[in-house]
């Protein structure tokens, strides 16, 4: 039998995701057409961002080779054609005709156009430095632009619009967002989560703009952007434009054709996702689903290309609405909306806690029954994932409503134990909870892993990937078997039990403590968490010998690798304190060496554009200058940040700086499972952000109050002040207890903000632990803090020391010792960034940015 010709237009999320599905339900072979507009197949649009940091469109890609490989092994006929739209559809002939001229002839159609962004039609809309937030390549275009910008805005405050502000605010810009509604995320939040978010964006330096429209983008005579005037008469300075003020339904295919659109647009689909046309579905943003919605979340374009699928199948299936829940990490802040977020059930109650303070906000809206309608989570998502479940399923709360609305560790726990099978866990692929656990219990499924690939869980937008996590843990565990809790495959012991097997053995190296305590030959799990052990533990040099082969990408040669294969060097400058001399030395080594110069937010200077063959030349010369290593590459404390305290400041009540150099000084190197990072504010005015670090400290006028576990990055969280008023010594001697338990028991990658919050008994107990000595450990931290103390030394110094860690350090492993005169490293593209003048009227210098890249000539 010939196979039937299935076309499908359109290869985004959704697109990909029917795809997946035909090959799950159908039982007869297709032929089938992908005609697909962009030049790569579909990627993950939901983590768009994320490419701004160095995530690459493969890594993005959901379309893989072994996929389609997949598909042609079950029959199907698969060709996918990318960068060949299509551009009209004959409907009595069944052909699509596609840009570059080919006609394809259908059985089966399925539109999967995606949406288009809105741009509003203002004057200057179309400027040059004008750009959307929709695929890989506008997100290129706004990067090459904003290489030369200084100022820009996003026009529109919603999930896009937040999205696109982050990574203005990334690279480097002056960033604005003006939204029209009066508050942020007006769809999803209500009045008191928008305010919250608002504040937490603005910390940022973000500056916000409400319940103001944009008039005008205002352009200079060579036409390109100069600014942009709001509803309201102000004028923004800005050069850049960010276009993210919503979406419309790609239909236009549809209406060509005679296919009804909604009024507002949007294919008229059934609940079988079918047109009027009975050869013709459409699915995702493009489709008018039967509720009179066109829904622009991923979860719903899933659905519907489940349901398109299975009625290609000959099978049953019906969309006629989705959870629009969503879950999210906008400018780092966590924002969350559930169920009936905004209260309008008749009867409806809500429960809210706020604290400006921690920049939480969460409210519960409660039926009259006490039955949970849905939610707003802004600063603290945490159970989200288990109360999202119970406002869809109908089920009693385990729980009061004030008990559940207060933030993680301090309500009542909230686990999937709470949950009816029937909660639906994973919204993106419709997976309820006791699809997850029957592929436990009886489709022999033993990790998360396992799980994710039989069901589908936690595949999509990720949100749930902790719940499904305790949903395992729980199912195992009933079933009578042992959950591995071991660092990975090769290793059944914790990081925190491995930590005490190399401690009290004295183990140097990790072929032993593989041999000993492990199986197999390791991996990229355990090899740099055992380096972190040894190296926390003053077990040798990590460059030498086995250690070597352990560390991470930055470790191995003692630099931050950027995106474009150069390396950057930090210099430590404890303190933020330096001599004319040091800044003449760095000033001259960046002009020597053509490096792009930039002050961190930890008060140093970072280096960029560094060869590996280049980092000893560089090193030498910061180590004669009294230098050393400011371990930016490493899992180790980086700064202790400080104000001008008393010295200089008419507020300060305390010396600051010398606190702040002598802590940097004392810990430097320190190993750690993360980063560290530290403040000192010299008075209660806060100029070091003491609260939001790992460790802070800020001046009282009786001595110092100690601040831990504060975290600046994925997951931000304000420290919490665990003592008051504590004199010099006492203050260094809990710091040093604190850290070294935090090495000792917190486990990989672990910041010390998470660790804190699972730590059993939580900040009383570390009192007990640090302050009264409850565990009878104090002298063992104290002997370890006084160990790294007695053994620290500079890496880049002691590298330099050593011709064999040195022969790593060449970029041609041919030439070692004199680079090819054939190859001559130019700049990949230098970007200058014109010189403007500044609030005073005073030019500023124009910095040059450049990226080393190979240009190989012949003899």
């Amino acid at each position: 039998m010939t196979p039937q010709h299935l076309v499908l237009v359109g290869h985004g999320m959704v697109g990909q995701r029917f795809l997946e599905a035909v090959a799950e339900h159908s039982t007869r072979p297709w032929r089938i057409t992908v005609l697909a507009e962009e030049p790569r197949p579909a990627y993950d649009r939901v983590h768009l961002t994320s490419w701004f940091s160095g995530t690459g469109a493969d890594e993005l890609s959901l379309c893989s080779a072994a996929f389609l490989d997949g598909l042609r092994r079950d029959g199907h006929d698969v060709e996918l054609r990318l960068d060949d739209p299509a551009e009209a559809v004959d409907r009595a002939a069944r052909t699509v005709t596609t840009r570059s001229g080919r006609t394809v002839r259908y059985d089966a159609l399925v539109l999967a156009t995606g949406s288009y962004p809105f741009v509003p039609p203002i004057p200057g809309h179309d400027a040059e430095g004008c750009h959307v937030y929709r695929t890989i390549e506008d997100l290129e275009r706004i990067r090459d632009h904003a290489a030369r910008a200084r100022v820009g805005a996003v026009v529109g405050g919603g999930l896009l619009g937040l999205e696109a502000a982050g990574a203005l605010r990334a690279l480097g810009l002056v960033t604005h967002v003006v939204e029209f509604a009066p508050r942020l995320m007006a769809l999803q939040v209500d009045q008191g989560g928008g305010e919250a978010l608002r504040r937490k964006i603005e910390e940022l330096d973000v500056v916000v703009h409400t319940g103001a429209g944009t008039r005008s983008v205002d352009t200079g005579d060579d036409g390109r952007v100069r600014g942009m005037t709001l509803s309201d008469g102000r004028v923004l300075d800005l050069d850049l434009v960010v276009f993210s003020a919503g979406i419309r339904p790609r239909d236009q295919l549809a209406r060509d054709c005679g296919l009804a659109v909604g009024e507002r647009g949007g294919i008229v689909v059934d609940e079988r996702c079918r047109t009027e046309d009975p050869h013709v579905w459409a699915i995702g943003e493009c489709a008018l689903a039967v509720d009179g919605r066109v829904y622009g979340l991923v979860a719903p374009g899933y659905a519907m290309a489940e349901t398109a699928a299975r009625q290609l199948a000959g099978g049953e299936g019906s969309f006629t609405g989705a959870d629009t829940s969503t879950k999210l990490k906008l400018l780092g802040v966590d924002v969350a909306s559930f169920g009936d977020a905004h209260g309008a059930t008749e009867g409806s109650l809500d429960v809210v806690y706020a604290s400006s303070r921690t920049g939480v906000y969460r409210k519960l809206v409660i039926s009259a029954e006490g039955l949970l309608l849905g939610g707003v989570l802004v600063g603290d998502t945490e159970s989200y994932a288990a109360l999202r479940p119970l406002a869809i399923s109908g089920t009693p709360l385990p729980a009061t409503p004030e008990q559940l609305v207060l933030p993680a560790g301090l309500g009542a726990p909230l686990g999937p134990l709470a949950l009816p099978d029937d909660a639906v866990i994973c919204s993106c692929h419709n997976v309820a909870k006791g699809s997850i656990a029957a592929a436990v219990r009886d489709g022999g499924c033993g990790s998360v892993t396992q799980v994710k690939a039989r069901t589908k869980a936690g595949t999509g937008c990720g949100s749930c990937v902790k719940l499904v996590e305790g949903i395992v843990r729980d199912e195992l565990e009933a079933c009578g078997i042992e959950v591995a809790r071991g660092l990975c495959e090769h290793f059944t012991h914790t990081r925190a039990e491995l930590y005490e097997i190399v401690r009290v053995k004295g183990i140097s190296g990790f072929s032993r403590l593989l041999d000993e305590h492990g199986s197999g030959e390791g991996c990229e799990i355990c090899k740099p968490a055992v380096a972190s052990i040894l190296a926390s533990l003053a077990q040798g040099h990590i460059l030498d010998g086995e250690q070597a082969a352990l560390q991470d990408t930055n470790d191995h040669h003692l630099g931050n690798l950027q995106r474009n294969g150069s390396y950057s060097v930090v210099p430590r400058i404890p303190g933020g304190e330096v001599t004319p001399e040091g800044l003449i030395t760095i000033g001259e080594i960046a002009r020597d060496f053509g490096l792009y110069t930039k002050v961190t937010g930890g008060q140093r200077i970072d280096l960029f554009g560094a060869r590996v063959d280049q980092l000893p030349l560089i090193w030498r010369r910061l180590v004669d200058a009294g230098f050393e290593s400011g371990h930016a590459y490493g899992k180790a404390l980086r700064t202790v940040k400080s104000c001008v305290g008393e010295t200089w400041c008419r507020y300060g009540v305390q010396d600051s700086v010398a606190l702040a150099i002598e802590l940097e000084l004392r810990y430097r190197g320190l190993r750690a499972p993360h980063k560290i990072k530290s403040a000192v504010s010299g008075c209660a005015r806060e100029c070091a952000e003491a609260q939001s670090k790992d460790f802070g400290v800020i001046a009282t006028a009786e001595g110092w109050n100690l601040y831990l576990g504060g975290n600046g990055g994925m997951t931000p969280r304000h420290a919490d002040l665990f003592a008051k008023d504590l004199d010099h010594d006492t203050l260094i001697r809990t710091i040093d207890r604190y850290l070294m338990f935090y090495i000792r028991t917190a486990d990989r990658l672990e910041r010390t903000a998470p660790w804190l919050a699972r730590l059993e008994g939580g900040l009383d107990h570390l009192r007990a632990v640090l302050l009264e000595d409850a565990l009878g450990i104090c002298a063992d931290l104290d002997e370890l803090m006084s160990r790294h103390i007695a053994t620290y030394q500079d890496e880049w110094a002691a590298t330099l020391d050593d011709p064999e860690r040195l022969r790593r350090f060449v970029s041609f492993a041919n030439a070692p010792d004199v680079p090819d005169t054939t190859v001559r490293f130019v700049p990949e593209r230098d970007q200058i960034r014109p010189a403007r003048p500044d609030e005073h009227g005073h030019t500023l210098p124009a910095p040059l940015i450049a990226g080393p890249s190979l240009e190989v000539r012949t003899r």
